[in-house]
């Protein structure tokens, strides 16, 4: 199965953003250098986010130029045979304006040719700020030669502006192809944590070392096997106490029979993310500690997908976790009531902090840390200063976004129990994350990663299988 977006898809962002730039203005958008790895070596190239949101073009050294007007120029490689050997294939500018529907297209060695007459007579420019190393300085360059022209009566643009401002915008609420893809990249990775746990049950069934890369290599068979280009981010396969470690990555460390196993992992497909956590015992069976503190976190999870709804506050589903596993901690003697008192105090005094050190979820998109603000566009001068009390730094607050239809973020509760005096010695080294992936709707959100098992009982029995 392959999800394709059409051109017109990219042609009407393209549309949009132009509407937004303002009389005379123009965008320009680069995308992604390729970066090497070592001697004769680059990293497998990735395109930049925002150049492929309004483009669909994947290959290095093109970008994009925008005018008000809507007015489309892509510079890109151009077709060479010779390197095209080495390389592979190019799309060329001959061929660009048909196959994206740009409006024209030239070769990228001609960009600081052509740039200083498109700039000309332009009120702004827009261009994604503290993303591309050298931008700044290459837009400079080019506006010299437009303010040498003045005597001429060349108007320079008198303004700079941050294009992320616009797009962040644009991509924070999904469009149905969108959706379509993400829903794909949620699929594919709920089959990958799926084989990642029976392999491991069935290894150590048979009697065989089981390590964390031979669960990172199931994750990575599944991820190509169904058309996924990349690991969205950096796979965390950690087991027993490396739970405890938050963004620890998949390593040599061995899978021992009674312990948990920690799975965050996600595919990228067609440019745009999944981000999946289960955790799970290796052997296929919850002790009775380890049970309770999942069933916790479990429950937690429950009740900020009930709080993730169109209308309410990215923070919401946060708040909804942190008041379960404020009362758990208390009931499993993780926090001890007679220091800490009641669920509310533990929540003003921040002592769940322990153990629950991270927010409950994120933008998810074509970035697994989608962008997009957090706080609310049109509250953000409404602000209320608070003293932090573990840190005695005073916060200042603002008003937290109105989630609204179409958006996507993760929900993702956890516990990392590290030994420390009173805590009970039952749960040390005990890490458990749950994530799931979360469209917005009017009265509720669509978890589109429930394609794997999350509920004890049923990863014991998927693992029995």
């Amino acid at each position: 199965m392959t999800l394709t977006v059409p051109n017109s898809v990219y042609a009407e962002r393209r549309a949009r953003l132009a509407a937004q730039l303002g009389d005379g203005g123009i965008a320009i958008v680069p995308t992604a250098p390729e970066r090497m790895r070592n001697r004769d070596s680059d990293y497998a190239y990735r395109h930049d986010s925002y150049f492929y949101f309004l483009t669909g073009f994947t290959e290095p050294g093109a970008c994009l130029v925008l005018t008000a007007d809507g007015h489309s120029t892509l510079l890109c490689n151009p077709k060479d045979a010779e390197r095209e050997i080495w390389d592979g294939y190019r799309l060329g500018p001959e061929a660009a304006v048909d196959a994206l529907g740009i409006d024209e297209a030239y070769t990228a060695a001609e960009l600081d040719q052509r740039m200083p007459r498109l700039l000309e007579n332009r009120s702004c420019v827009w261009y994604p700020f503290a993303t591309h190393a050298g931008l700044a300085a290459r837009v400079d360059g080019w506006l010299t030669p437009v303010r040498a022209r003045a005597r001429y009566g060349a108007l320079c643009p008198a303004r700079q502006a941050d294009l992320c401002l616009l797009l962040d915008e644009m991509r924070l609420v999904k469009d149905a192809h969108e959706l379509a893809l993400m829903r794909h990249a949620a699929q594919i990775s709920a089959r990958a944590h799926i084989r990642a746990m029976q392999r491991c049950a069935r290894m150590l069934r048979a009697g065989q070392e089981v390590r964390e890369y031979h669960l990172d290599a199931e994750l990575l068979h599944e991820f190509r096997e169904h058309g996924s280009q990349a690991p969205a981010y950096g796979s965390i396969v950690a087991a027993g106490a490396n739970a405890c470690v938050l963004h620890y990555r998949a390593d040599t460390a061995p899978v021992q029979d009674g312990a948990l196993v920690l799975i965050d992992a996600g595919c990228e497909y067609n440019g745009y993310a999944s981000d999946i956590t289960r955790t799970f015992p290796a052997n296929g069976r919850f002790t009775g500690p380890q049970r309770a503190l999942y069933d916790l976190v479990l429950a937690s999870q429950e009740a900020a997908v009930a709080a993730t709804r169109a209308g309410a506050r990215f923070t919401d589903p946060h708040d909804a976790t942190v008041a379960v596993l404020a009362q758990g901690l208390l009931d499993l003697g993780l926090l001890n009531k007679a220091q800490h008192g009641s669920a509310q105090d533990v929540i003003e005094r921040r002592a769940y902090f322990q153990f629950y050190m991270h927010r409950t979820g994120h933008w998810l998109g074509m970035d697994v840390h989608d962008c997009g603000s957090y706080i609310e566009p049109g509250e953000v001068g409404n602000t209320s200063e608070r003293k932090d009390p573990l840190s005695g730094e005073t916060i200042t607050n603002r008003p937290s976004r109105i989630l609204r239809p179409g958006m996507v973020l993760t929900i993702e509760p956890g516990l990392y129990v590290r030994p420390a005096p009173g805590v009970p010695e039952a749960f040390h080294h005990l890490g458990i994350r749950i994530e799931d992936d979360a469209v917005v709707h009017p009265g509720d959100c669509e978890l589109v990663s429930r394609g794997v098992p999350v509920r004890a009982e049923e990863i014991e029995a998927l693992m029995r299988d």
